[in-house]
């Protein structure tokens, strides 16, 4: 779950009201909250964070931080290629994480699944296929954690604050551009108002100077998600297109409406949004974990192989066209 839909808002303010936080958007709306706080880092520890990133491929198989003052343990590594190096590296986000638990869904069986569980399996997955064929692949989490180091606003009652939320997510493209990555991708899971809504849809940005290439990226995440998919017996899921993020753009708050964009994928905005990705990238929700026939291949360690397969080939085709 991603940007924030009419539907989506109607299930994150039950959950706000739950926890508290709906206090938190009182004091944003107030100006109790500088915007200066809602800013993931200044421009000098900014700069600081570039010169101590690695700037060459990890040297070994397991994962090397990036820039380990920024990010939370686990977060923001770097993989080297297992396979012959190809010199260029990917970044992988798996979207929600830690206090953040994403959108809620449940199986045939009645299991209730979370988003932030699920992502990140697909998301491993097509770390080790990327690899194989050459890449450095830079993930922006590697357990159920945070990206962001996290500070003392940016929790409430164990759940993010709206402050913590924004720089959470806003971490995840300064990872990206810190790995130097050529392509972004982040995974998420949709969410309905009932079980009815199912199907894949990929979102991209088309108010960025790459935006022809975002577009191309999500064409292909799509096509190869929903062939994917329904290549396997009973699996007919339906294809829910490819999206500008101006659809799904974030509007907990004023400034979040004012901005219109998913953060991962958008431009900069003065006063809001400094750290924005510096590459092509798209972000895919396969399935909608609402849907409990969909949500049971979302859980599932086979669904999970299948949906990383097709977003590995994706990202190779992508790149196999930026190369001709």
């Amino acid at each position: 779950m991603a940007g924030w839909s009419a539907r989506r808002r109607k299930r994150l303010a039950r959950t706000l009201l739950v926890s508290g936080l709906l206090t938190l958007t009182a004091a944003f709306a107030t100006g109790g909250f500088g915007l200066s706080q809602l800013h993931l880092f200044g421009g000098a520890e900014l700069k600081t964070a570039a010169s101590r990133a690695h700037t060459s491929p990890a040297t070994s198989r397991g994962p090397s931080p990036v820039a380990s003052a920024l990010f939370a343990a686990g977060s923001c590594v770097a993989f080297a290629p297992t396979g012959p190096d190809r010199h260029q590296t990917v970044f992988l986000d798996a979207g929600h994480g830690g206090p953040d638990p994403g959108g809620q869904g449940i199986t045939q069986t009645g299991r209730v699944i979370n988003e932030r569980e699920l992502t990140l399996p697909v998301v491993l997955d097509t770390t080790a296929l990327l690899r194989a064929d050459g890449y450095r692949v830079v993930v922006s989490r590697t357990a159920n954690s945070s990206v962001v180091k996290l500070g003392p606003n940016d929790l409430s009652n164990s759940l993010f604050s709206l402050a913590g939320e924004h720089r959470d997510t806003a971490a995840r493209p300064l990872c990206a551009d810190l790995a130097h990555a050529v392509v972004l991708v982040s995974v998420h899971f949709n969410v309905g108002s009932n079980p009815n809504q199912a199907g894949t849809l990929t979102t991209y940005d088309a108010a960025r100077s790459f935006a022809r290439q975002n577009v191309e990226l999500a064409k292909l995440l799509q096509t190869d998600m929903v062939s994917a998919l329904r290549s396997q017996p009973g699996w007919r899921i339906p294809n829910d297109g490819v999206v500008t993020d101006t659809t799904v753009g974030n509007s907990l708050t004023s400034a979040g409406a004012a901005y219109g964009h998913i953060l991962q994928l958008g431009p900069a905005r003065t006063g809001y949004f400094t750290s924005p990705s510096l590459m092509p990238g798209a972000l895919i929700e396969p399935l909608f974990l609402t849907d409990p026939f969909e949500g049971s291949i979302a859980s599932s360690s086979h669904g999970q192989h299948v949906m990383a397969g097709a977003i590995a080939r994706a990202i190779l085709a992508y790149l196999a066209a930026a190369r001709s």
